[in-house]
């Protein structure tokens, strides 16, 4: 058990507002929105341009693209010129480029275009940035505020779902993308300009000395940690990197494809949003449980079993004839991975790599996470499209969750990393 567990949660009196301007700022940026609410525009894209499934899934391999030059050029950036100002620039760029959508002429080269222009404007709004904060202003209880930092990707990933599909239903496609454009910029760029800033910004110089002071010598430490070269040479920055591609593959394959795998099980179209959003709200119950776990007992050994208990879902998604409660609890347990998978990995890189250039390093591991959610969904599709049955896509998922998830075992013990002042010269 961790000695967190016998910690305060004094930090949180200090560090709220960071994870609450975090919380919006992943909630409502690159990760969750386009990836939540594609199932739910491509119905009236294949309507009014005659697209199909995996034409349009096809997408997220594109935003995978741009993730993966851009998550590891993104950390660097953070990282020797402030988490603040990455983050907040592209909160403003991403949803504008969300909002482009709204242009489309029917042409899949401009579609696939905007993906790629959401990625590369909107990589600060993923979770590389806003953790770094986080894990600097947290120390006891740095897993629970992951948690509570990620959390908001169910419930906005949810509710976005259902509120997209009531602009399309009241206003049309192209209204709806502006509104889901519109969320971060009405909803996060405030609430981040006011609240978040790093423990090294003067502005809250005050605030870090009484954390420190009231007993947390650890907290807020100028960070110690790994060069980015040097962590490329770890062997288990490559075991990480490896078991995220199939967790990931695993996990973003079915969810962006909900409406259209509840609406082949026989559900009605309204009743496939209502089960698709469940997703979101078992992210939020997977994502403080998570957290609060890891807090308190080894991450790795959490992990393994958080993310193998979903192949038990994709079991049971195979199986014909499935009753509303059967296919909710399913989707729930999937969204115990989906809510367990981005934490873990902010909590990994700063227990094993260290903070001193944290977000470069998550930034790497990070593509590498979004090559296998990137390729999941489209694969899924066209699973769809060539038999008419997503059966045999969920059992490649059931041993893929098995297959990334076991190896984190192998991690062995944290990592202790002095502060560059303490370190011999």
């Amino acid at each position: 058990m961790s000695s967190a567990s016998s910690g305060s949660y004094r930090e949180f009196r200090y560090g709220w507002g960071v994870v609450l301007a975090a919380a919006l700022g992943i909630g409502l940026g690159m990760s969750p929105l386009p990836f939540y609410t594609i199932g739910v525009f491509a119905g009236p894209l294949s309507k009014e341009f005659g697209w199909q499934q995996g034409q349009i899934m096809a997408a997220l391999p594109i935003l995978t693209l741009g993730a993966l030059v851009m998550a590891p050029l993104t950390g660097w950036i953070a990282d020797r010129f402030g988490v603040r100002r990455v983050a907040l620039t592209s909160v403003v760029l991403f949803g504008l480029s969300m909002m482009g959508f709204a242009l489309g002429t029917g042409s899949l080269k401009l579609f696939y275009l905007n993906w790629l222009l959401v990625a590369f404007l909107g990589a600060g709004t993923l979770p590389i940035t806003w953790t770094r904060a986080v894990n600097r202003w947290f120390h006891d209880r740095r897993g629970l505020a992951l948690g509570f930092a990620l959390v908001a990707t169910g419930f906005f990933g949810a509710n976005a779902k259902l509120f997209a599909n009531w602009l399309i239903e009241a206003y049309g496609w192209r209204t709806a993308y502006i509104g889901v454009g519109l969320l971060p910029l009405v909803i996060t760029l405030p609430v981040a300009w006011w609240l978040f800033r790093d423990v090294d910004d003067p502005k809250v110089a005050d605030k870090v000395a009484e954390l420190r002071a009231g007993g947390n010598p650890d907290a807020a430490l100028v960070p110690g940690g790994m060069t980015i070269g040097a962590a490329l040479r770890d062997w288990r920055f490559w075991l990480l990197a490896y078991a995220f591609v199939p967790i990931s593959f695993a996990v973003g394959g079915p969810i962006p494809n909900l409406e259209s795998i509840a609406g082949a099980k026989g559900f009605s179209s309204g009743d496939a949003v209502v089960l698709a959003s469940l997703i979101g709200y078992s992210v939020i119950f997977g994502r403080l449980l998570g957290g609060w776990l890891i807090d308190r007992w080894w991450a790795p050994g959490v992990a393994a079993v958080m993310l193998s208990l979903p192949a038990i879902a994709c079991v049971v998604l195979q199986q014909p004839n499935l009753t509303y409660p059967v296919m909710a609890a399913a989707i729930v347990l999937l969204g115990f991975a989906a809510g367990v998978e981005y934490d873990l990995m902010a909590y990994l890189v700063s227990r094993y790599f260290g903070m001193a250039n944290y977000a470069a390093i998550y930034g790497s591991l990070y593509g590498f996470f979004a090559l296998g959610a990137g390729l999941g969904p489209a694969w899924f599709g066209k699973q769809f499209s060539a038999t008419g049955s997503y059966d045999y896509a969920f059992g490649v998922a059931a041993v893929l969750f098995l297959a990334g998830a076991l190896p984190l075992l192998l991690l062995g013990a944290y990592r202790t990393f002095a502060p560059p002042s303490a370190a011999p010269k």
